[in-house]
């Protein structure tokens, strides 16, 4: 099955590598053609002016005020010239700083939490609901009840900029800000009118994209009024179910050595990563793990047996046994793996298939010369599809030794040898393939005031708003079975005279063992054995299918109702300079409530929702102060009082300086004390059940994981150190760069312990805490002492527990050549541009109490942070053409700062220090580039351009995932938080203005 799926996966390469060239043919004929169609006009050059903006991190509205904490600010040139498929993925990949976020790809297995889809930034990799998201400076709905802002959701074409506070900023914006904060802030000026349509596909032909909208502004009533609006449509067609590129077809796994013993044969390794690793309890058709006998005279059970163990299934039910490697947990090195990973391998969605739809309006007036009031409001709706994995069976399909599906010579043998049933895994082979099929449509609507007025002979500025925000959310997996129903199925017999009953079934027929007895219960059987279903005819197999698969789903409605004002002005001054004031309030109510029916409460291999209900009001006042010390020396301080319904009040503060002694450089110094509050999800989760796999002593077992909310949660707390200096040399025109050390420190932080962890903590560590939150079947709670018992569920509840410290320092230059001084060889023509930013992560360390302390600094597995991240870009622009070259990569990490590296000879491996034979990760570096040109369409400005993302079409590093989780084989052999997956990405695209 490998190879026919490699033929396939080829002959998509072979038959869209024609369309790919075909598309960069077409770009670069077009530009030329337009050039020679440009030569015999006379395009006037418009002098750029600079605009002046407010930029985030303060409330204070000062002229040449600059706060001190760092802000970047991205520009709509830069996001167009990057020309991405969405905003979120340029600033992902932009910005050394946000690392870790949530994309449409890499959230795919996000199934029962409503999270699948959701593109949600992630600043310091301290975690999203640590990074606050503004439009124009106020929060915007979430998408989720984790509280996620999904940026698709935000008027794309509108964002003129983005302003990323890079240091904690919640005594000026409120709860989240601990990481930082990411501020979209639109053109509500725009006049006229623009439309872009853009078209992309990967090298391989993959996941075609197309992107539609328009925007379209107008002034009335001689410039007092104004009124925008605009619309956006994408689609983006998911990787094909059959796609596994060749990089992640190498088994690239880690796993428990098999060599290893605690007690008997220490000194390996005792974790191997390697190549050659794959599934080793498991088949399309289904393999025999192990069987039970017939119970003894006497006893009502049997014992296990490794009689028939290796057997397994192909095509019609056709017998094969297995060629065993070295066994390891549900992991085999060696072996046939082409077997075991076939139909399961890679089955994850690389790229999800989306549709975004969205229109946002706006109208504004001025009332009077100093107060403009204004009204504002969106629709965004999202329908997303992608695939989980194919979802396995590790063990756990019980066959009777009268399956009516059985060949007749394994019947035989069974009976012959004592043998009552088999025990089976299987990759299920003609059962769909879980997933998602979420939507979500989140409505806003905000008005308010904008004004200047004069008091005590001093002009002070105000705002007020009042919004509401909704999202519907309908969370949907693609057909999973139910776990009852599909025991039932599965244990399919021939009606014989014998045991035909009252139940009227033909004799000769396949009916379920239930049926005979409970004639209209409905049960259709369904053949576990052999590649999709064996001898069952397709009819049957389908019925069978029909009668197990259901949809669950989940509605929710999330409610934001926040309302607040602002006021800023220099009502005092001193020897130094004015003395800037800025005092606000606001308030806020999220609520969150939904439907689920019955049947889909409980029972299925995923899904198990159950309604979240519960709702927080939050008030909060805030008042801040930039006060002149010095000549260049300003102090900049803020507080803020906040009142939680659910936790009572906490406060929030910042201080800091910044000294410039001379025009050519400038220090800043910010210390402030930040605040989280939980979320919905995290207060108000009901309980959603998934079904997940822990290793207990090596051995794997399936259980139901159970996450709950607790409404006891109280609000993180989070200390920020920032210090930096930003130096614009006069002697260098052209040349500005900044450096800034940062250090966060967070107690109390909200988290869970994983299912393994607490597994660990329970039969490794020996503590009953944590024994308790583990179920076996039958009721009983599990004690430290494991002796075989099957894990019913593995209770999760969050709680605050952890400390989390990041640290780490900030690089961003930009230079602006003077070409017009560079004339050595003659006049050069246009202007270029160099910008470099970096991020060097020093510390990203978690201690929560439970398991032993981490750094994922220097980390490229997982959510941990490379020692390094940067961009480098050259923007070089002579009309009509403008050119851009982009160079982004990552340094080479460990898998743990923890792993002793070690072959013979090992220490003893602790759960703090464990041994592995290896622990070394690739970094990478991409070449990204952009080509444009301006031209006039009819008066229309124009620009066409080619965009291509991974020019060299570089391979992901592969990283090793294991020992624990059902998903793993299922999932690509990389870190997509890191590292490119997709190869080389086109975009060409038209854009227009009028």
């Amino acid at each position: 099955m490998g190879n026919l799926r490699a033929e396939r996966s080829n002959t998509v390469f072979l038959a869209h590598r024609v369309r790919t060239s075909a598309l960069a043919t077409a770009g670069a004929a077009a530009l030329c053609l337009m050039v020679q169609a440009a030569a015999a006009q006379d395009v006037a050059q418009a002098e750029a002016g600079v605009e002046a903006v407010s930029v985030t991190g303060t409330r204070i509205v000062r002229d040449g005020y600059s706060a001190p904490t760092p802000v970047t600010v991205v520009g709509a040139e830069q996001i167009q010239a990057q020309a991405p498929a969405n905003l979120a993925d340029f600033v992902n990949s932009s910005l050394p700083s946000v690392i870790g976020s949530n994309t449409v790809n890499n959230s795919s297995g996000s199934l029962s939490n409503g999270a699948a889809g959701i593109s949600a930034l992630n600043l310091r990799s301290l975690g999203i609901n640590r990074t606050l998201i503004l439009l124009d400076g106020h929060r915007t709905p979430a998408s989720a009840a984790t509280g996620d802002v999904d940026i698709s959701t935000l008027p794309q074409q509108l964002v003129k900029r983005v302003d990323v506070v890079t240091g904690g900023a919640s005594a000026d914006y409120g709860s989240d800000a601990v990481g930082g904060v990411v501020n979209f802030i639109l053109d509500k000026e725009f006049t006229g009118f623009k439309a872009d349509a853009e078209y992309g596909e990967t090298d391989a032909g993959l996941t075609p994209s197309y992107k539609v909208n328009g925007t379209y502004g107008m002034e009335f009533d001689g410039g007092k009024g104004h009124a925008l609006v605009s619309a956006e449509w994408t689609q983006t067609a998911p990787t094909p179910k059959d796609y596994n590129p060749a990089w992640n077809q190498s088994g690239f796994f880690r796993v428990q050595n098999p060599a290893y013993n605690a007690t008997t044969n220490s000194s390996v390794p005792f974790y191997l990563i390697q190549s050659g690793i794959g599934a080793g309890q498991v088949a399309p058709g289904g393999l025999v793990i192990n069987s039970t006998t017939v119970p003894a005279a006497g006893k009502t059970a049997g014992v296990t047996s490794t009689a028939f163990a290796g057997t397994y299934f192909g095509q019609n039910a056709v017998v094969n046994n297995l060629s065993y490697g070295a066994l390891t947990g549900p992991w085999m090195i060696g072996g046939e793996t082409n077997v075991t990973q076939a139909n399961y391998g890679g089955t994850n969605s690389l790229a999800s298939g989306d549709t975004h739809e969205s229109v946002f309006g706006r109208g504004s007036y001025y009332v009077m010369p100093d107060l403009e009031i204004w009204a504002e409001g969106s629709i965004s709706r999202y329908k997303g599809f992608g695939i989980y994995q194919q979802p396995p069976q590790v063990g756990g399909i019980t066959i009777r030794n009268d399956n009516a599906f059985l060949p007749s010579s394994i019947r035989t043998a069974m009976v012959a040898q004592g043998i009552a049933s088999l025990n089976m895994g299987s990759t299920n082979s003609g059962f769909p393939e879980s997933g998602s099929l979420n939507g979500r449509e989140v409505w806003r609507a905000a008005a308010g005031a904008d004004g200047n007025f004069n008091f005590l002979s001093t002009d002070w500025k105000w705002d007020y708003y009042a919004q509401y925000g909704m999202a519907n959310t309908r969370e949907q997996e693609t057909q999973t079975w139910n776990s009852a129903r599909l025991a039932l199925a599965q244990d399919a017999v021939f009606v014989t005279a014998g045991n035909v009953g009252s139940s009227g079934l033909p004799i000769g027929s396949v009916a379920c063992r239930s049926t005979l007895t409970s004639p209209t219960n409905g049960c259709a059987p369904l053949s576990r054995i052999g590649v999709n279903g064996g001898t069952q005819s397709p009819a049957a197999f389908q019925s069978g299918l029909n009668y197990v698969m259901g949809t669950p789903y989940r509605t929710q409605r999330l409610q934001e109702q926040a309302t607040g004002f602002n006021v800023s002005g220099n009502p005092f001054e001193n020897w130094a300079g004015p003395i800037s004031v800025a005092f606000g309030a606001e308030w806020r109510l999220e609520s969150i409530n939904g439907f689920v029916p019955a049947q889909y409460n409980s029972g299925w291999l995923f899904g198990n929702y159950l309604v979240n209900k519960g709702h927080y009001s939050v008030a909060e006042t805030y008042l801040e102060t930039v006060v002149p010390l010095l000549p260049g020396l300003d102090f900049n301080g803020a507080y803020r009082y906040t009142a939680y319904s659910t936790s009572g009040g906490v406060s929030t503060w910042k201080t800091g300086l910044t000294y410039s002694p001379f025009d050519d450089i400038k220090f800043r110094v910010t210390y402030s004390h930040d605040i989280r509050a939980p979320n919905l999800n995290e207060l108000f989760a009901a309980g959603t059940a998934r079904t997940n796999t822990v290793a207990v002593n090596n051995l794997s077992l399936t259980f139901q994981q159970n996450q709950t909310g607790n409404p006891n949660l109280s609000p993180e707390a989070a200390n920020s150190l920032g210090l930096g200096t930003v130096i614009t040399p006069t002697m260098i025109p052209g040349l500005a760069l900044s450096v800034d050390y940062y250090n966060i420190t967070i107690a109390h932080a909200i988290g869970s312990i994983t299912a393994q962890n607490t597994a660990d903590l329970c039969f490794v560590q020996g503590i009953q805490q944590y024994c308790n939150n583990i179920a076996y079947v039958g009721g009983a709670t599990a004690t430290p002492t494991y002796t075989g018992q099957p894990i019913n569920t593995i209770l999760l509840v969050p709680f605050n527990f952890s400390k989390q410290k990041s640290e780490g320092i900030d690089f961003d230059v930009t230079y602006q050549l003077p070409l017009e001084d560079m004339d050595w060889f003659g006049k050069i023509p246009g202007d270029i541009t160099l910008h470099a930013l970096a991020t060097h992560y020093m510390r990203n360390y978690t201690n929560d109490g439970v398991n032993p302390p981490s750094d994922l600094a220097g980390v490229n597995s997982g959510n941990g942070t490379p020692s390094w991240v940067y961009r480098l870009s050259a923007t070089y622009h002579t009309d009509p053409w403008t050119f851009y070259l982009i160079g982004r990569g990552i340094s080479d990490g460990k898998y743990s700062n923890e792993y002793i590296v070690c072959s013979t000879a090992c220490p003893v491996s602790t759960l703090a220090h464990r041994t592995a034979n290896y622990n070394h990760i690739d970094g990478n570096f991409y070449l990204d580039t952009n080509v444009s040109y301006d031209f006039d369409a009819y008066g229309a400005e124009t620009q066409l351009f080619l965009a291509v993302k991974n020019v060299f079409n570089t391979d992901p590093a592969l990283v090793a995932s294991g020992p624990d989780g059902n998903n793993v084989p299922a999932y690509p052999q990389t870190n997509r938080n890191l590292y490119d997956y997709l190869g080389r990405v086109y975009r060409i695209g038209l854009r227009l203005k009028m």
